[in-house]
C-alpha cells in the first residue's frame, strides 16, 4: 500500500479532482462547480490521495453570523471503499477540523442519521460529542440543478 497523502485544496487545484475513485463523490465532479467552490474562501475541501488519485474527501463552510462567533459547517465526508477502515476518514475531519481552529472557528458541527453507525464512530472518534436533540431537515427545490 501506498503512502495516503492529506491536503487541503485551494484556487487552482481543480486538476486534482479529475482523478477521483467512483465511491468519494456521489457523481463525479464538475470542473466548473469544482472551480467555484475552490475559488470560495470560505468552502474548504480536504482530500486524501493515493498515488495522485483521490480516494478520500471531507468539505466543510466556515461562517460568520451578526450573534455568533465563526462556526464550521462539515458538510461530509466520503472514503472509497477500498481505502476505508484505515483511518483515512479520521485523517481528513482533523484536517478540516485544524483548518477551522485556524479560521478561528469556535465550534464544528455535523448531521448525520441516526442509522449511520459508520459516521457516528467517525465523528465520536474524532473528540465529536454526540448531542440529545433531534434536527429535523426540510428541502427546497429551487429549480436549476434541483434534482426530481
Amino acid at each position: 500500500m501506498t503512502d495516503i497523502e492529506i491536503r487541503i485544496l485551494g484556487p487552482g487545484d481543480g486538476a486534482v479532482l479529475s482523478e477521483v475513485a467512483p465511491d468519494v463523490f456521489d457523481g463525479p465532479a464538475d470542473a466548473r462547480w469544482s472551480a467555484e467552490f475552490l475559488a470560495d474562501p470560505r468552502h474548504h475541501l480536504a482530500v486524501a490521495t493515493d498515488a495522485g488519485r483521490v480516494v478520500g474527501m471531507a468539505s466543510a463552510v466556515h461562517y460568520v453570523h451578526p450573534d455568533k462567533a465563526p462556526e464550521l459547517w462539515i458538510n461530509e465526508v466520503g472514503v472509497s471503499s477500498a481505502h476505508q477502515s484505515q483511518g483515512v476518514g479520521k485523517r481528513l475531519l482533523a484536517a478540516l477540523l485544524g483548518r477551522g481552529r485556524e479560521l478561528g472557528c469556535a465550534e464544528a458541527w455535523v448531521l448525520t442519521e441516526r442509522t449511520n453507525e459508520v459516521a457516528r464512530r467517525l465523528y465520536a472518534g474524532s473528540g465529536g460529542r454526540e448531542t440529545l436533540e433531534q434536527p429535523v431537515m426540510f428541502e427546497f427545490r429551487l429549480g436549476a440543478g434541483a434534482s426530481s
